[in-house]
């Protein structure tokens, strides 16, 4: 089992096997789930605009996409 200590401020650091698990970086968001006496711990996906229509196109959503595109 992974554990981490909680400091006085109510603040623990996320263990690196953990953060490595979850896929989270720097400046990432991290969601709690409470379910009964335990908390899920999840990456909080991106909020996607519902006006983008362009949001189904996730073919073309690669960071080579997104570098090719850049300048246009």
């Amino acid at each position: 089992m992974i554990s981490s200590k909680l400091t006085s401020k109510a603040q623990t650091t996320i263990p690196q096997p953990v953060r490595i698990a979850l896929g989270v970086r720097d400046g990432d968001e991290i969601a709690y789930e409470i379910k009964g006496d335990r908390v899920v711990l999840t990456k909080k996906q991106a909020e996607v605009p519902t006006d983008d229509p362009f949001r189904t196109f996730e073919e073309w959503d690669s960071e080579a996409d997104r570098r090719a595109y850049a300048n246009l």
